[in-house]
């Protein structure tokens, strides 16, 4: 579905561009052995490059190159086997060196693509038009002191992969989709926690918008590290309105960075736009070209996980489930790992309607991750193998689920515990329709006379009289058989 504005003179459309900062999973950092640890005692991770101390040298990290090349091959994108770091100078409090290592005109990763499920059923594909390498800044504490500010050096030098976006998203549900999907795959392949509350993934948004119709690319204004993917979202719609109240209203959008205050829903101006050539960027000297052979680029590539979209094909294939359900089971790999130990071997949409529905309600309800699960995959997969030989029906089965959740207990257990088995005894359902028709001549008499919607009510009350022990199909293969004579 298309996403439209409408304005006064007429509708509008917006075009957006995301560039995601991703911290890469590494022990050390970019070009130093300093730790990168969350949450260390401020300025402990920091070695003599970091600080930018006279004479130190950075040294390359290979383990930084391997997941800069596995996050473009997951990116199916085109590998650079030789690029350049670049000095990117500018002036700020927490970047001691007064210039920032990262890569311009030649990046380790090119053009890749990425597909986006849509909540109509819709697939969108987005380019990607390069990942680069660089180091990331330090970070300033201004609410420690009244008048001073304080620096923590922790996260100086650790290696981030910039993933720049092409403009070919065009809603901020789009932008949203993006941002998890590239989530997803960072995290199936172990280059990036994605983790945004820690800073580990963090975005720019470069927004703009033109008249229905038009193919122009207006001025764009970059939104400045928005830290979760619904203020992303917020922010998107209301920095494209605001274009739109200026155009409207005669005005000229200037390009300039903007910050996003969740709390007041609105954008504000941080500072004017840089281009490159204010950053005066040049071949960093005391760093070589970046080179290595396809035989490098090979043996990464021979070590990739099975990634979202090509799970998801298998999950439509082999488990018969729908395209949206597949969707929701491997956005994330521990949930679709999960879900692989509950079907093995068993009905895989009655265990996806266990997973999908049942477990991940009380997961959200909760606020825990499947990691956290009350229920294991194990006795899940067993809670279903006692409905399916018929130990227990559907509907003791939840109550079954609700005393697992509560105490996380195996289902065998509870069910022997409480004496939870299903009667299929046809002597001791036969008692029970016999009571139950005896005690309603009336309502016998209307199902005879035509209303045969009423027999749901007959096995509804053999359930009551049976505690739900009863066998739901046998019961109504009873009531069917009496009725009828």
């Amino acid at each position: 579905m298309s996403y439209i504005i409408k304005g006064e003179t007429g509708d509008w459309e917006v075009v957006i561009g995301l560039e995601v900062h991703a911290q890469v999973i590494s022990a050390a950092k970019l070009f130093s052995s300093a730790s990168t640890s969350f949450g260390s005692e401020p300025n402990s991770n920091v070695a003599f490059v970091d600080a930018a101390m006279p004479g130190m040298l950075p040294t390359i990290n290979e383990t930084c190159v391997e997941q800069a090349v596995r996050t473009g091959l997951g990116l199916k994108a085109k590998i650079n086997h030789r690029s350049v770091f670049a000095r990117k100078n500018y002036f700020y409090a927490d970047l001691p060196q007064g210039y920032q290592i990262s890569q311009y005109d030649q990046p380790i990763v090119g053009e890749g693509i990425i597909l986006l499920d849509m909540p109509d059923g819709s697939v969108r594909s987005v380019g990607i038009e390069r990942l680069h390498l660089e180091q990331d800044a330090g970070k300033s504490i201004h609410d420690i002191h009244p008048t001073k500010s304080f620096i923590d050096l922790n996260r100086a030098g650790v290696a981030l992969m910039e993933i720049v976006s092409k403009p070919d998203m065009r809603s901020p549900d789009e932008a949203g989709a993006y941002l998890k999907k590239m989530r997803s795959i960072l995290r199936y392949l172990g280059t990036c926690d994605g983790n945004m509350e820690e800073g580990n993934m963090r975005c720019d948004a470069n927004v703009s918008v033109r008249p229905v119709g038009s193919t122009e690319l207006r001025t764009r204004c970059e939104i400045k590290n928005v830290n979760s993917v619904r203020f992303v979202m917020q922010a998107i719609e209301h920095e494209a309105k605001r274009h739109i109240d200026v155009y409207e209203s005669g005005g000229k959008i200037d390009q300039e960075t903007r910050l996003y205050d969740s709390n007041k829903g609105e954008t504000r101006t941080m500072r004017s736009k840089e281009f490159a050539h204010d950053y005066r960027y040049f071949p960093d000297p005391d760093l070589l070209p970046l080179e290595f052979d396809e035989a490098y680029v090979a043996a990464i590539k021979a070590k990739l996980p099975e990634l979202p979209d090509d799970k998801k094909d298998r999950f439509m294939r082999e488990y018969g489930l729908t395209a949206y359900d597949a969707g929701v089971l491997v956005a994330e790999k521990e949930n679709a790992d999960f879900f692989e130990t509950v079907a093995k071997g068993r009905d895989a949409k009655l265990a996806n309607n266990w997973v999908s529905n049942n477990l991940f309600s009380v997961i959200n309800t909760r606020g825990i991750t499947i990691a956290e699960s009350p229920i294991s995959a194990k006795n899940l997969g067993r809670l279903i193998d006692l409905i399916s030989d018929n130990t227990i029906s559907g509907r003791l089965a939840k109550d079954v689920f609700e005393i697992m959740v509560e105490t996380g207990k195996a289902p065998d257990a509870i069910v022997e515990e409480r004496g939870l088995k299903q009667i299929t005894d046809t002597g001791a359902i036969e008692k029970a329709v016999d009571s139950v028709l005896a005690a309603n001549p009336e309502k016998v008499a209307q199902v005879k006379a035509g209303k045969e919607a009423l027999i749901g009510w007959f096995v509804g009350q053999i359930m009551k009289a049976t505690q739900g022990k009863a066998n739901p199909a046998m019961c109504q293969e009873l009531l069917k058989k009496k009725l009828a004579q």
